[in-house]
């Protein structure tokens, strides 16, 4: 299929690639085209603006930072709308707000056009591997049409059901992840002080039944010299997706105690200065905590 991708960054640069190995013809727009040319060199095209890549598309996709984001690249004058035929489709990846996600999607459809939130639940990492699931809310026979472009990036497709209740999911799983990065972190801590080697705790760790795709690729950042120069995600792009699940539960009454205490963690972090990390870092603060100021 004729494909546009609308954001370049860490996870566009793993997701392009896998599109051109499926036979995909992909074009790209990114804000800043240096990060594109990477991909132009493995056969990606260009559009000089989201309109121009919708209109030379038959599904587009989008992942970028926050609701502001989607919003520019969808609805601006320039936007994906302004371009995308009536039988083309619209899928957004990002991690937003629910709301926003089904206030675009309005839009679109008001247009007479079609958008699905199609957000990721994987890291460059599980992209790589193979192993990205994609859930979509919205039209499901929309999905069923844009399977063959989903099915590239990864091997899991699910239908949530109505607009906006994938982006609800994909908060709902990554509350999950930030919370179980960060007690696994508070565990290593606890074994540590009490005398068990750091790298004999993670290993132990990580062939116990607590162990979880997650930690098995982000627990090892923890010991000395493991830390990637470049996260995977840092604290201040996780916590985004944390303070959604927080603003989501007061939105609806959920109660969300852990997610309060991770993303009390992610504070310490910023206090420490080590927001900049993978946010597996918060293991840092229970470290210090507990004494250790090496």
């Amino acid at each position: 299929m004729r494909v546009g991708f609308i954001g370049l960054g860490a996870m566009g640069q793993e997701i392009v690639p896998r599109l051109l190995a499926g036979g995909h013809q992909v074009v790209g727009w990114n804000r800043s085209r240096d990060k594109a040319e990477p991909l132009i060199a493995l056969g990606m095209g260009w559009a000089d603006s989201p309109k121009a890549l919708a209109e030379a598309s038959e599904v587009v996709l989008s992942i970028v930072t926050d609701a502001k984001a989607v919003e520019a690249v969808a609805l601006g004058e320039n936007g994906v709308l302004a371009g995308l035929a009536p039988d083309a489709i619209y899928a957004d990846m990002s991690t937003i707000a629910p709301d926003a996600s089904r206030r675009i999607s309005d839009a679109f459809r008001a247009a007479g056009r079609i958008m699905l939130d199609a957000p990721l639940s994987g890291s460059p990492v599980t992209l790589r591997q193979g192993l990205a699931s994609i859930m979509v809310g919205g039209d499901k026979a929309a999905m069923e049409k844009a399977a063959p472009v989903f099915l590239s990036i990864g091997p899991k497709l699910t239908h949530i059901g109505d607009s906006g209740l994938a982006v609800q999911m994909k908060i709902a799983i990554n509350l999950c992840l930030m919370v179980e990065v960060i007690v696994f972190g508070e565990a290593i801590a606890l074994a540590e002080k009490g005398g068990v080697k750091r790298e004999v705790a993670v290993d132990a760790m990580l062939k116990s039944v607590a162990a979880s795709p997650v930690l098995g690729y982000r627990g090892p950042f923890i010991l000395d010299g493991n830390m990637p120069d470049v996260p995977l995600a840092d604290v201040t792009l996780q916590q985004k997706d944390m303070i959604l699940a927080l603003d989501l539960a007061r939105k609806q009454g959920s109660v969300v105690p852990l997610a309060a205490a991770a993303n009390e963690m992610m504070n310490a972090c910023r206090g420490l200065g080590i927001d900049h990390r993978d946010f597996v870092t918060a293991f840092d603060v229970y470290r210090r905590l507990g004494g250790d100021n090496t």
